[in-house]
């Protein structure tokens, strides 16, 4: 990890880079795989897995039969962990459902919203170097408390032309009932415009590699929504000198172990700690079974000595991160500071090992600096706000005058005369 001791503001800019992520670039490739898919259905899809996951099916959707196999396959101690994360998910989301107020905003004029799901989702869970079967109950468990009436999961096969069995196990607890063998930009295009056997959905979730983050990206131009743009994985740890080195260290890590293209920051006031950290860092590192790739991800990862807490703030606000483990001895006063960040874990004891697991909250947030704008997923990501409106008498006469004036000077005289011709009835 490179070192930084006190770097001035004008070099945050630069210091706080992600690695390049630039999925246009991809843009080519991907529309090509997608119009395979739009054109040709099921054959492609079929065809594309024989390409890219190196498998030849003979069926696409996940039988009752594999579904029962994989049940007997997950050892019983994963599967009370499952469920024990699924409740507090579903504890956590549950908590956010919406509830609309009617508002008079005039006598005789009364406005409310109500929360509708959406219909349709179609959820991805990668496969690649680790089967995310905890990414299907952060997914699939709003979906279910949203009330989404079809809910289609894609997932890649192993070489077996199996799902991995706790993917399954998971998809289970948290009740989705169509589960397809399909990775990549052909899972994104399939559920994106539907083929034979796969539904079209009206919004599309889950992370992905570059090409399945650019092939979102390029279906969400026009076609379907999707959760929100994404990047490679983050966290900062936000600390001062009673940290304890070995705790951030293991944050860091956890992180840098999910891709080479991970990012782990540690922004400190206390030259000591890093030092500590440092050495720690490499000491855990060569205990890890993935330290390829978390040694990868340490390269383009930084260990940054400021002045102060006022700076560790301002800097942690620029950088904006998809986690952020605040391990200070005043960590409640300055999580109120954090203005831009997906996901906040305070104190020493709280990991963000936790929030993507069994915590309750959400681990799909947003990457790349995009916390600024983005919230992660919640129960608001699988529901659509209609607003209502219904105007009596009373309300017409108070409001009809303005309308048909502000109409008027917009020169739209027949929005004037739908109010006109019902006044002239009262």
């Amino acid at each position: 990890m490179k070192k930084i001791d006190y770097p001035q503001p004008e070099q945050w800019d630069e210091l706080l880079q992600r690695p390049t992520l630039r999925t246009e670039e991809l843009f080519d490739k991907v529309r090509e795989l997608i119009g395979q898919v739009r054109r040709d259905g099921d054959r492609a899809v079929f065809e594309l897995e024989e390409r890219f996951d190196k498998v030849k099916l003979d069926a696409l959707e996940v039988t009752p039969a594999e579904r029962e196999e994989a049940r007997a396959r997950v050892d019983e101690s994963l599967k009370q962990a499952i469920e024990l994360a699924a409740r507090n998910i579903e504890t956590f989301h549950a908590a956010q459902r919406f509830e609309g107020k009617r508002v008079e905003t005039q006598p005789g004029v009364t406005c409310w919203q109500q929360a509708v799901p959406i219909e349709k989702v179609g959820l991805y869970i990668p496969g690649g170097t680790a089967p995310l079967f905890s990414t299907v109950l952060m997914l699939a468990v709003p979906a279910r408390i949203a009330g989404c009436s079809e809910v289609v999961l894609c997932t890649p096969p192993g070489r077996d032309g199996k799902v991995h069995p706790a993917v399954l196990y998971a998809a289970e607890v948290a009740g989705v009932k169509r589960i397809f063998k399909v990775g990549g930009v052909q899972a994104i295009a399939s559920m994106a415009y539907g083929t034979e056997s796969i539904p079209k959905v009206y919004k599309i979730f889950g992370p992905g590699n570059q090409y399945v983050t650019a092939a979102k990206q390029w279906v969400s131009l026009r076609d379907v929504a999707i959760d929100m743009p994404a990047g490679p994985s983050e966290v900062e740890v936000l600390a001062d000198e009673t940290a304890n080195p070995v705790f951030v260290a293991a944050d860091l890590l956890s992180q840098a172990e999910h891709g080479v293209d991970s990012q782990a920051l540690l922004i400190t006031t206390n030259k000591a700690l890093q030092i500590a950290v440092e050495q720690e860092v490499e000491r855990q590192l060569a205990l890890l079974p993935r330290k390829e790739i978390a040694a990868k991800a340490l390269e383009s990862s930084k260990l940054i000595v400021v002045n102060n807490m006022e700076e560790a703030i301002c800097m942690t606000n620029a950088y904006a991160p998809e986690h952020l483990i605040i391990e200070a001895s005043n960590y409640r006063e300055l999580a109120q500071q954090v203005r831009h960040a997906g996901s906040v874990f305070m104190g020493s004891l709280t990991p963000e090992s936790a929030g993507d697991y069994a915590s309750g909250t959400n681990h799909t947030l947003p990457t790349n600096g995009y916390a600024r704008a983005y919230s992660g997923v919640c129960l608001d990501s699988f529901i659509r706000k209609m607003t209502f409106q219904e105007i009596l008498p009373e309300g017409l006469k108070r409001i009809g005058p303005a309308i048909e004036i502000m109409a008027a000077n917009e020169q739209l005289d027949a929005h004037k005369q739908a109010v006109s011709v019902r006044l002239a009835t009262l």
